[in-house]
């Protein structure tokens, strides 16, 4: 439901999202609901709910089908645990285009009942209820209409998707769209999402709650605190910085087990501790969403906007030109000392179709951010056919400003933290694994072993944890090694060599009357070494020389390794390590 979902919006119709109306009491955030198709990748992606399947993004699992979910497989897996859980678990890369593509015709529906339908991310929309309540009678029935129809216009596209080419074909018959599809009323977009799972968890058939009007404090009161973890990354800007899980983890060995008992704690003691961050977990644990809660104060026009000529009909051509846009609006807002929560994006193409929706972010919006819902929207009016189909090529477009927030900043950890310009180069590489493969883009990290080529290890992008430390959990023992394991018995002290070689140079190693050395089974040179050979035929005099270091690995299998090393110096100050194996000679490292 890209960008694309929001495009018939009446400019006559007041409801922002943000504003309080005049008839909820201060402090009270506005009535919302949230429609969400529960793990919505793994349905685009056109996986058959009986196939034990998921959707992997820079390494970790994103989204499971019913049959995987059955099996043990969650999101935030790893993908390589997934396997191992489920080894005959099917697999897809994350497609946040073809996400938004196949969600649009379900965004167009909900804005035929009210035009202001604003889209979090494919598979969740967002909707103030206080007008669209009023006309159909009270927030049970707007909820009970909501979901019928997403569930309605999931199963259409469901049975046509073959016929449109798009990812979710295979599901068509064997999904059932009504036990996926979750919709919750409350007092702002927090509990609202909440509201939303709590139903589908507790009556999968008809997931519909509504939270009394001035209740969601006491809703939210009873639920656990993972549930902070688990809805912040698309409801709140609270893990902006990534460090939400392990204050829940902190959180959580302080005694605190509910919302309730967070909301307890005085918020003055949270804010002191863990800063902003702090406040805006307490105000969510309270029922207060800080985002909604303000009154609407009139604010300047900020929006940006561009003529395409000649009108582009390659999306990527219309990136680049809102790539500008992006940039122009975040300087406007730059000066404002404001963070764009919420962003109207608008199209028309050369024979006068237009298309206008509304995208918001749990947290801000970044250049980058708006360029992907750019992206989304067009690429999803592109693939719904109507009366307002695209006909010809873009010739405008425009970003406005909806909704914005005083821009506080970002709080990082103590010891730091992720910034943006760390988020941008994730997406980046992100998007540079869907183009080249997931093992094509690899990081370096800290191996162990008893040799020097053992402690670089190349892992694909995204199955590293922070710093490059891997996914082994804690350090290990008292007396561990730099890489968090035991220490290695053989392995060569400091100092470490400058360059290691990835494939070692063989080497031919003679004594000073022209014979080569060899190095016995005692560890035992057969002569000192005087003069080192290339395999190209250059010949250098050898100034000193110290070892053989002994080493043997797996001496009980039949991958056993033997290995006398030697450290090198030349006649030209260059000092190399060198080993004897199988009685060749080999360089594999050079010190600095």
């Amino acid at each position: 439901m890209p960008s694309s979902p929001c495009s018939a919006v009446r400019d006559n119709h007041d409801s922002r999202v943000g504003s309080v109306s005049h008839d909820e009491p201060a402090g009270i955030p506005p009535r919302m609901l949230v429609a969400e198709v529960g793990n919505w990748s793994a349905v685009a992606a056109g996986f058959d709910p009986a196939t034990p399947a998921a959707v992997v993004s820079a390494g970790r699992i994103t989204a499971v089908t019913p049959a995987a979910a059955a099996a043990g497989i969650r999101p935030g897996m790893r993908r390589r645990q997934a396997q191992t859980e489920c080894p005959v678990l099917e697999l897809a890369e994350h497609d946040p285009d073809l996400d938004a593509r196949c969600f649009a015709p379900v965004v167009t529906a909900l804005e035929d009942l009210t035009p202001r339908v604003e889209v979090l991310a494919p598979g969740c929309c967002v909707v103030a209820t206080r007008g669209p309540s009023r006309y159909y009678g009270g927030d049970e029935a707007l909820a009970e209409l909501a979901h019928r129809t997403v569930t309605e216009v999931l199963a259409s596209e469901l049975d046509t998707a073959g016929a449109r080419g798009t990812g979710a074909s295979s599901t068509a018959g064997t999904y059932d769209p009504a036990s996926s599809v979750s919709v919750g009323i409350a007092d702002g977009l927090f509990a609202a999402g909440l509201a939303g799972r709590a139903a589908s968890a507790r009556a999968p058939s008809t997931p519909v709650l509504v939270v009394a009007p001035g209740s969601s404090a006491e809703f939210l009161s009873g639920l656990g605190l993972g549930t902070l973890a688990e809805e912040c990354s698309l409801l709140t800007g609270c893990t902006a910085d990534g460090t939400t899980d392990d204050l829940i983890s902190m959180l959580w060995q302080l005694g605190l087990r509910t919302l309730g008992d967070l909301a307890a704690l005085p918020v003055g003691d949270l804010v002191g501790r863990f800063g902003t961050q702090g406040k805006w977990m307490h105000a969510l644990a309270s029922g207060r969403d800080p985002r909604l809660s303000q009154p609407a104060i009139a604010q300047p026009d900020l929006s940006a906007e561009t003529e395409i000529d000649p009108p582009a009909d390659r999306l990527d051509t219309v990136a680049f030109a809102a790539k500008s846009l992006a940039d122009q609006l975040d300087a406007q807002l730059a000066r404002e000392g404001q963070a764009l929560v919420c962003v109207e994006i608008s199209a028309e193409t050369e024979h006068g179709e237009t298309s206008s929706g509304r995208w918001r972010h749990g947290f801000r919006f970044s250049p980058p951010d708006l360029v992907d819902r750019v992206r989304w929207q067009l690429d999803g009016w592109r693939s719904t056919k109507g009366r307002n189909s695209p006909t010809g090529g873009i010739s405008f477009i425009r970003l406005r400003a909806v909704e914005t927030l005083p821009d506080e900043g970002r709080q990082l950890g103590f010891w730091g933290g992720q910034s943006e310009a760390d988020e941008r180069a994730e997406r980046a590489l992100q998007r540079v694994q869907t183009l080249v493969g997931f093992d094509a883009v690899t990081v370096g990290r800290l191996g162990s072993g008893r040799r020097f080529a053992d402690l670089e290890q190349r892992l694909p992008f995204g199955t590293t944890g922070p710093r490059g430390a891997g996914a082994s959990g804690p350090a290990g023992p008292r007396g561990a090694g730099a890489s968090g394991t035991p220490p290695w018995p053989g392995r060569l002290g400091a100092p470490a060599p400058a360059e290691v070689l990835a494939e070692p140079e063989p080497l031919v190693v003679l004594d000073a009357n022209g014979d080569p050395v060899g190095v016995s089974g005692r560890a035992q040179p057969s002569a000192p070494p005087a003069m080192l050979r290339r395999a190209d035929g250059r010949t250098s005099r050898i100034a000193a020389w110290a070892g053989p270091w002994p080493l043997e690995e797996r001496w009980w299998s039949s991958r056993s390794r033997r290995q006398a090393r030697f450290q090198l110096v030349l006649d030209d100050g260059t000092a190399h390590l060198c080993a004897v194996e199988g009685g060749r000679w080999q360089r594999e490292a050079t010190y600095d």
